[in-house]
């Protein structure tokens, strides 16, 4: 008799089909992906707390960003974690070619392929930074490994690309709502950050998996607490002018504190300093600030509940987000793994605390402070991590508050408006852009890339082989045989093409010797791995209806043809079978499909 394996059970055909052709089952996997989402957010959150606890003598249920001093011998341990980081960076480097994918490049190019291997190695390297206090956050980690265990078992049942992208935004949903305690808000991290749209045929999935991954987190009583909030005063209408202020103050800021990392990562390579030993250089100096302000160490969820439960002064208060801005972007920039997500709250808190005493007194309406710190969190969140949507859920259930989520809402919006119109990307895909990605979003433009030309050319051209004569031409090539034949030199190097019509003109003298003067498109060609958007806007710049395709620019040798309407009728198939994917819209295969198995 056969032993059970969860493997072979995956590879089952009737349980690929299932799952691919009927909601429910879906659902159910997403639920399954929600559960292991928040059992690794519940591993690696007491793995985390138990370095903190045995490296800073503090205990399990402190937090290290709450404490009120740190002894000289402890601010060593960040430099420490910078040398394991720096190790396990270098031998990565050694052994692997490609970088490591996260979870909005895959969707948006890969179709949801995500290496589980590599998501393991970003959740441990995540774990060392932040357990030996980097000022980075857990999330990233988070919801890299909940991806990537979506993706492995989408992977294995064989699930379409749709399905696939929907699933790897599941695993992340679940890992943000267990790791905040809030379903909404990971469902909404899902659909804004990851999947790239919000649509009917997601909500289903994306919920039970935020639903599934907070009730782990509640059984293992691992779910955080909420933030304690002082009494609100009742809002009006007039209340939202100086927020929206705010909003805009935040952004700018945003935009600040990911150029700043920018900058800092560049004056590391600057220096000279090997990459593995600039992770350590980091943990130096983030353990030097810590000497002065402890409250810069890990991720800041200890300090941003202090700062919301009680009020320092003006002075306190910029020197803390001095100090919280300069740590992180020392961390992130010599190669600490994590990122700004909840940083870019307890800034954002201190930011608002910061705007209600300066411009307070000169507004004309009265800033509450609780209220500024709450809309100042949300606000300089959704600049660095995006989602207005997710940031406003967050505070409404971290807090709950009702009241001020219009407020948060329109404030977070203003913010996002600024980034978008100054900058362009959030702190995620702003670091694809540096290596090189142009994406902004998780939409999928994967199928973009792989629309390339050599895909849909044509081979079967005619061709002539030039010198030759106008009657020449006109014996090969009577009218009505080919509508253009791309012609080349005697060493088989692309010279252009003759449009089989201008050929016959009248006003042409039959004894022409040559046909040069009827070539067209000389210097404009294609290459085979040009994509769909790169081709056209060569065709559109060089107002032609048809292009040949060579191997390369330099050899020139003649591989195909591509004509523009081609390329415009295959670039709206795809448009519209993404778009149908997207909204979970069934093909008329797939409709076929399904009431067969009926």
């Amino acid at each position: 008799m056969t032993a059970f394996s969860p493997a072979r059970l995956l590879h089952h055909p009737r349980l690929q089909v299932l799952i691919r052709r009927r909601e429910v089952p879906f659902v159910m996997l997403a639920a399954v992906v929600g559960v292991l989402s928040g059992i690794v957010v519940s591993m690696m959150g007491f793995v985390t707390r138990l370095l903190h606890s045995m490296l800073f003598d503090i205990s399990l249920g402190e937090r290290l960003s709450a404490l009120s001093e740190l002894e000289p011998r402890q601010a060593l341990v960040p430099a420490i974690g910078g040398c394991l980081v720096g190790l396990s960076a270098w031998l990565i480097a050694r052994y692997r070619t490609s970088h490591l994918v996260d979870p909005i490049e895959a969707n948006a190019l890969h179709g949801g392929r995500l290496s589980l291997s590599d998501s393991l190695i970003v959740g441990a390297q995540t774990i060392l930074s932040n357990g030996f206090g980097a000022s980075v956050g857990l999330e990233a980690g988070y919801t890299q490994i909940g991806s990537g265990i979506a993706s492995w078992l989408a992977r294995r049942l064989n699930l379409r690309r749709s399905d696939v992208r929907v699933l790897v935004g599941c695993g992340a949903a679940g890992a943000i709502a267990s790791a905040f305690n809030a379903p909404f808000t990971g469902a909404f991290y899902g659909f804004e950050l990851i999947i790239g749209v919000y649509s009917i045929a997601t909500v289903a999935p994306v919920m039970a998996a935020t639903l599934a991954a907070v009730l782990v987190t509640k059984l293992f009583q691992t779910a955080p607490t909420l933030i304690e909030v002082p009494p609100i005063p009742e809002l009006s209408a007039a209340d939202y002018f100086p927020f929206l202020l705010l909003g805009l103050v935040a952004g700018a800021a945003s935009v600040g504190i990911m150029r700043l990392v920018t900058l800092v990562e560049r004056a590391f390579v600057a220096t000279g300093c090997p990459p593995i030993f600039r992770p350590a250089v980091g943990g130096f100096a983030v353990g030097g600030l810590a000497l002065f302000v402890p409250q810069v160490l890990s991720a800041g969820h200890g300090a941003l509940h202090l700062q919301m439960e009680t009020g320092l002064g003006l002075g306190a208060l910029a020197l803390l987000f001095a100090a919280k801005v300069a740590a992180s972007a020392v961390s992130l920039g010599s190669g600490f793994r994590g990122g700004l997500f909840f940083a870019s709250l307890l800034l954002g808190a201190l930011l608002g605390k910061i705007f209600a005493i300066v411009a307070g007194p000169l507004m004309p309406l009265a800033v509450d402070p609780v209220v500024s710190a709450i809309v100042g969190m949300a606000s300089l969140a959704v600049g660095i991590v995006g989602g207005p949507l997710t940031i406003t859920f967050l505070a409404l259930e971290t807090t709950g508050d009702l009241a001020i989520s219009g407020i948060v809402l329109t404030a977070s919006v203003m913010a996002a408006i600024v980034v978008r119109q100054t900058f362009g990307y959030s702190f995620s895909t702003w670091r694809l852009h540096l290596r090189g990605e142009t994406i902004r979003s998780a939409q999928d433009v994967g199928w973009l890339r792989s629309l390339t030309v050599g895909r849909m050319m044509r081979r079967d051209v005619k061709t002539i082989q030039i010198p030759v004569s106008l009657s020449e031409f006109r014996r090969k090539f009577p009218l009505g045989s080919a509508q253009r034949v791309v012609a080349a030199d005697a060493d088989g190097h692309y010279a252009g093409i003759v449009l089989v019509p201008e050929a016959y003109a009248p006003e042409l003298d039959a004894d022409a010797a040559s046909i040069a003067p009827l070539l067209r498109y000389k210097d404009d060609m294609l290459v085979p791995a040009m994509n769909v958007k790169e081709a056209a806007g060569i065709f559109d710049q060089t107002q032609s209806e048809e292009l040949a395709v060579v191997d390369n620019v330099r050899n020139r040798k003649v591989l195909g043809l591509l004509t523009e309407s081609h390329l415009l009728r295959r670039y709206s198939e795809e448009l519209d079978k993404a778009h149908r994917g997207a909204l979970g819209e069934e093909t008329v295969n797939e409709s076929v499909g399904k009431a067969r198995s009926v």
